[in-house]
């Protein structure tokens, strides 16, 4: 299959991370166009080099991964680039709040190649990072807030029909586009033009941001009770 192409940052404090993540990915014919070791530097290499896809650390000096994200995203023109977080845990508290900020998905740094290069494809493509059962398990665990906290997004929902209300509500449960085919009895081609709908009318990045949204609006709750309408 031919790929088109693909150019990538790699943001992480440890060299060997990545120089092992660079040589997996440039096997792959994909460009590594710079390497950061702090978020600051991130931010600088993506106005400098313009590329599609940034695997940002969490964790690093001066500036962390969720501003560098913040800064990236909010920074954009024309040319759209999507942020991969990487953490070590699969339930980093942070990672909520990366993914607010408007990073496309996460990946464990114990990814195996095959993934990693699967992984930089997809959010490329478009489509956002999270299996469906990684998607319950983020999305229970941090879509609440605390109390203290603000809301940060109150977005209107009146302007989706009836099915594709019903369409955000399952999709924020991490049901995958063939999982909503078969609860739906749609086609998967239908189900597509309906995400695609609903990220259209939301001005919404990906289906991560929509299913943080179903939450942050109260459309479903944690634990994938409906929150009404």
């Amino acid at each position: 299959m031919s790929w088109p192409p693909l150019r990538l940052v790699i943001a992480d404090d440890q060299a060997l991370v990545r120089t092992g993540f660079g040589m997996i990915l440039a096997a792959d014919g994909i460009e590594v166009t710079a390497e950061a070791a702090d978020g600051a530097e991130a931010v600088a290499a993506v106005r400098r080099t313009r590329p599609d896809v940034v695997l940002m650390d969490i964790r690093m000096p001066r500036m962390d991964g969720i501003e560098a994200t913040r800064r990236i995203l909010a920074g954009e023109g024309p040319h759209t680039t999507r942020v991969i977080i990487l953490t070590t845990y699969d339930l980093d508290h942070y990672v909520y709040a990366a993914l607010t900020a408007g990073a496309s998905g996460f990946l464990l740094k114990d990814v195996t190649p095959e993934h990693l290069v699967a992984a930089v494809r997809l959010v490329q493509s478009g489509d956002a990072l999270l299996a469906p059962t990684i998607t319950r398990r983020l999305i229970e665990r941090f879509a609440t807030r605390e109390e203290s906290e603000p809301a940060t997004l109150h977005r209107d929902l009146s302007d989706l029909t009836p099915r594709e209300l019903e369409v955000l509500r399952l999709l924020a449960t991490g049901l995958s586009n063939a999982e909503l085919a078969d609860r739906l009895f749609l086609s998967p081609t239908t189900v597509k033009t309906h995400v695609g709908r609903i990220l259209s009318k939301l001005d919404l990045r990906d289906r991560v941001q929509a299913v943080v949204l179903a939450y942050e609006t109260g459309l479903i709750s944690p634990g994938g009770r409906d929150g009404g309408t």
